[in-house]
């Protein structure tokens, strides 16, 4: 009688470690970009926004595939005709979309000091200038500068992917390949939709100085 407990412990043992195992697996293939195909990009995909009266070495550099932009709170725009506020950004040029499924990865960093910055976005939308806003406020994630995405961001890297499916009017953040916020956009407006990348000041309650870091940027789309 013994043996044959025994015996049933080990097959009860076998087919717990299967499932764990399974599942385990299933996980480590989870991953944001699973179904998607990367779109190529060159440097003239990566286009440069900075206060038009500096120079570009004073508000950008690019060292051993980190690009580091960094703005101030009194900086002008981006070009002199603007009312907007300050920014250094990566806007990715040549890949507008209206249709599909698009999808931008990049790791960022922010270091700490660095509040009210928009560190990520999708400009375009129906209604409003843009369909989504990342903002860094006190080394918290928000959209715009409402939902909490994510904490605890400063002086880390991260992985961050935001997948917007047009026709399903969906957007997803991953944060480290976790899904950690989903909202539905905007629509999209007589303008085409684009990602953009590094610091954009927030209207209201911004540090004096903001920088964000990124490095493997990358678009992708899903074909059907």
């Amino acid at each position: 009688m013994g043996s044959l407990r025994k015996c049933y412990g080990v097959v009860l043992w076998v087919f717990v470690g299967l499932i764990v195992e399974k599942n385990m697996c299933f996980l480590c293939i989870a991953d944001p970009i699973d179904g998607f195909v990367a779109v190529p990009l060159n440097q003239s995909n990566l286009a440069l926004q900075k206060p038009y009266d500096v120079p570009l070495e004073q508000r950008y550099s690019f060292v051993d595939g980190v690009r580091r932009l960094w703005v101030y709170a009194d900086d002008k725009p981006h070009n002199p005709n603007s009312r907007t506020q300050p920014r250094t950004e990566v806007r990715i040029h040549g890949l507008d979309y209206s249709s599909g499924v698009w999808q931008f990865e990049g790791y960022g960093f922010v270091p700490n000091g660095t509040s009210g910055a928009t560190i990520a976005q999708i400009h375009g939308a129906a209604h409003g200038a843009t369909t989504i806003i990342l903002r860094i406020y006190n080394g918290d994630m928000r959209y715009y500068s409402k939902d909490l995405i994510a904490k605890d961001l400063y002086d880390k890297w991260f992985r961050l992917n935001i997948v917007h499916d047009v026709y399903g009017g969906q957007i997803s953040v991953f944060i480290n390949g976790v899904e950690k916020f989903r909202v539905k956009d905007k629509g999209v407006g007589s303008d085409l939709l684009y990602f953009k990348c590094g610091v954009y000041a927030a209207p209201a309650n911004i540090s004096y100085y903001m920088e964000s870091r990124w490095r493997d940027i990358k678009i992708y789309r899903k074909y059907y």
